[in-house]
């Protein structure tokens, strides 16, 4: 049943990495609901399967088509309730739902509900251990690979807020010199690996840090969020 028996769309937070972070409450949607959207089928089924969750899944990503668009909107039309969820984190933050989201809005104003069923968030774990004040931040997603990146780095050298981003294992020894040429006396925080087993949490100046991944490059794997600090 949706919110109130009205059609829903829920947009269900998943683990970053270890399996246990999730909420009772989103399990019980992703066993309710008449499909999950996925981002990686493969990678939602193995959730499914430690909670015995046998709701049928339905892949939905960034290269997803216009037809399959248009099926994920009949299906709410004849009033299935949908779950959408992401590898892992939030969906719709820095993630291809968010182009969903805006199509059953406009699609269906209120006759369709969007319910977010929040918990983890790769973002806001690594502010909550970093010590650094999030009381304002700026939040860029995943940084360009080539067009307006430097210029990225030039506005995050004249920032006065703190600055989060995320980065992938293949350009986070590029970042960091760039932060060593345009923010030398910022302060970094790096959280790699989130929740999982190898979890870690590096500090210091963006060439401490360059240093570090340098000389343990067994560390330069894993997924990154990048906190900067003005100083």
């Amino acid at each position: 049943m949706g919110e109130g028996d009205i059609t829903t769309l829920y947009i269900v937070a998943t683990p970053i990495g270890n399996m246990e972070d999730i909420t009772l409450r989103a399990i019980r949607i992703l066993k309710e609901v008449d499909y999950v959207l996925c981002e990686d089928t493969r990678t939602t089924q193995n959730l499914l399967n430690r909670y015995d969750i046998k709701t049928k899944t339905m892949s939905y990503h960034a290269h997803s088509t216009e037809n399959k668009e248009s099926v994920i909107i009949n299906l709410l039309k004849n009033g299935k309730n949908l779950a959408l969820v992401s590898d892992a984190g939030t969906p719709c933050i820095s993630d291809p739902g968010v182009m969903l989201v805006d199509h059953v809005k406009k699609e269906f104003g209120d006759e369709v509900k969007v319910v977010p069923i929040p918990g983890p968030s790769a973002l806001i774990s690594a502010l909550s251990a970093s010590g650094v004040s999030s009381a304002e931040f700026i939040f860029l997603g995943f940084l360009p690979h080539k067009k307006g990146r430097e210029t990225l780095f030039k506005e995050i050298a004249q920032s006065k807020r703190v600055i989060v981003f995320y980065e992938s294992t293949h350009r986070i020894l590029k970042t960091l010199a760039s932060l060593i040429k345009y923010a030398p006396t910022f302060k970094i925080v790096i959280g790699r690996e989130l929740t999982k087993q190898f979890e870690q949490f590096v500090e210091g100046t963006p060439a401490e840090i360059l240093e570090y991944f340098t000389v343990n490059s067994d560390k330069q794997r894993g997924e990154f969020v990048v906190i900067v600090e003005p100083k």
